[in-house]
């Protein structure tokens, strides 16, 4: 994956990044000392495009229909994690297991999701 330069930035108080491969498209939000406030990570390669999001304050989301089963979304996030910064790929792998621990339920916000061009 790699990190996409010049996103906007919406608070002052923590940074948004991006980061892109073919598969994945993951966001993060994170504070000037690394901590991670959530992510959002955007999968799939067609229209049916899903995202899994986490957020520290009020959990774990899905957007999009049929739920990729969590531990694949996490097997094919681990095999592009180590293209990523250290802390991010540590911290979003953590969250990954723990939803897939979980039995991955996560209530659905969106019927449909695309991600932006």
């Amino acid at each position: 994956m790699r990190e996409i330069l010049g996103v906007t930035q919406e608070s002052p108080r923590t940074q948004r990044r991006w980061f892109h491969d073919d598969y994945f498209d993951l966001f993060v939000s994170q504070a000037d000392d690394g901590k991670l406030h959530g992510f959002q990570l955007c999968y799939g390669l067609d229209a049916t495009e899903r995202a899994l999001v986490w957020d520290g304050e009020r959990g774990y989301f899905h957007d999009g229909t049929d739920l990729l089963a969590a531990d694949e979304i996490a097997g094919r996030f681990k095999d592009v994690a180590r293209e990523l910064p250290g802390d991010v790929a540590r911290a979003v792998a953590r969250r990954l297991q723990e939803f897939a621990e979980r039995g991955a339920a996560a209530p659905t916000r969106r019927k449909r999701f695309r991600r932006a061009d």
